[in-house]
């Protein structure tokens, strides 16, 4: 792909771009967001270094791309819209679970843009895995069988536990489990990607517990296979910006007991199909 006003360095065969000759400092363009854009979708994630900004600036480059959620689980901050993810000596860090962000909503997540504020000197990457290309690496017969199913998603599995029965009524009245197909068409590229993961996927609808169980593993343990994954490695005020509608991230949490600290704006999707 030709692109006149950045420079896009693939960092794997089908996943991963490291993008150059951008200040997110400075709104976009029209021109600009095209290509940003057209970077996005070609890639699934793409990666900015040295962008020393503000998080009004982080907040307004991630609003070119759509409507921003606020985090019903998440400690509030001084902009409700952004997600503070900070652990060190006190807290280990526990997003080391290949997931697609909010999957649990019935319009879950476009996208998110990650900004690495405070990294560790040594660890703390972060792994992207390409779900399209683990569809099409299924055979035929096996992609035929799961485009007829959905799943049903849950925050309970991970935002759940510990919480009373009485705030867990609450939340649930606000956000019901969500069904989703099994395998998700892109609504802009067309391309197709296993949409189940880990952390938010609780059973496929029609199956007993055995099946569904055993056919999800299989189906989580996509994410795990290298050839359809690329690693990140993080500096401050290096910026992540992924497609949550194709791929997964694991968070590694090797930094113990260092301090790693990054800020998420999320932006809101539309409806799986």
């Amino acid at each position: 792909m030709n692109y006149g006003r950045i420079k896009v360095e693939p960092l794997a065969p089908t996943i991963g771009g490291e993008i150059s000759g951008v200040d997110l400092a400075s709104p976009l363009d029209r021109g600009l967001f095209a290509e940003i854009h057209a970077a996005l979708l070609d890639r699934k994630v793409i990666f900015f270094r040295d962008q020393d900004i503000t998080a009004q600036q982080h907040m307004a480059f991630a609003r070119n791309f759509g409507e921003l959620e606020v985090h019903p689980f998440a400690t509030p901050s001084h902009i409700p819209e952004m997600m503070v993810i900070a652990h060190g000596e006190k807290n280990r860090g526990n997003e080391n679970v290949w997931h697609s962000d909010v999957t649990f909503r019935l319009r879950p997540a476009m996208g998110s843009v990650l900004r690495g504020v405070e990294m560790p000197a040594v660890g703390g990457d972060t792994l992207f895995a390409d779900m399209n290309a683990a569809y099409e690496g299924l055979s035929a017969s096996m992609q035929r069988m799961l485009g007829e199913l959905t799943a049903i998603h849950d925050f309970q599995r991970t935002f759940g536990r510990g919480m009373s029965a009485e705030k867990l009524q609450e939340m649930r009245r606000e956000h019901p489990p969500a069904e989703h197909p099994v395998i998700r068409t892109h609504p802009e590229t067309g391309l197709k990607s296993v949409y189940v993961n880990r952390l938010f996927t609780s059973h496929i609808v029609g199956m007993n517990k055995d099946e569904s169980t055993r056919l999800l593993e299989f189906l989580y343990s996509l994410a795990s296979i290298p050839e359809y994954q690329v690693r990140f490695k993080w500096r401050n005020n290096s910026i992540a910006f992924w497609d949550n509608r194709a791929v997964q991230h694991y968070a590694v949490s090797d930094y113990y007991p260092q301090r790693r600290v990054v800020n998420r704006f999320t932006i809101i999707g539309d409806k799986p199909v």
